[in-house]
């Protein structure tokens, strides 16, 4: 089992997450976070560290966001590794409360 990143990541992309992962398996794009599966250990640290709770266990995930989990596979492949803690959007809690973000997501 592996642990992705949702929807609610886009146009947020908050990085505590990345501070508490102990195998650095959060890679960043423009506006979006996600966890590689090849490199996740399921330790599930990060879960609780994202303030807009974007992060889920693949097996809990919400319905309607299960294509994120092959979105996060393909994009930990081209986006870099993130290992540490960045500062937020400067808009990032205009974007908290948004739904149906997957259009706005840059790749």
């Amino acid at each position: 089992m592996t642990y992705l990143v949702t929807e609610s990541c886009i146009k947020c992309k908050y990085t505590d997450c990345v501070e508490v992962c102990p195998v650095d398996c959060f890679h960043e794009g423009p506006n979006f976070l996600v966890i590689d599966p090849e490199e996740c250990i399921d330790c599930s640290l990060c879960e609780p560290e994202c303030p807009v709770d974007a992060i889920y266990a693949e097996d809990d995930v919400p319905q309607g966001q299960e294509q994120f989990l092959e979105l996060n596979a393909e994009l930990s492949k081209q986006w870099p590794v993130l290992t540490e803690k960045k500062p937020a959007p400067p808009d990032a809690a205009d974007w908290e409360e948004v739904s149906e973000k997957l259009q706005y997501l840059e790749r």
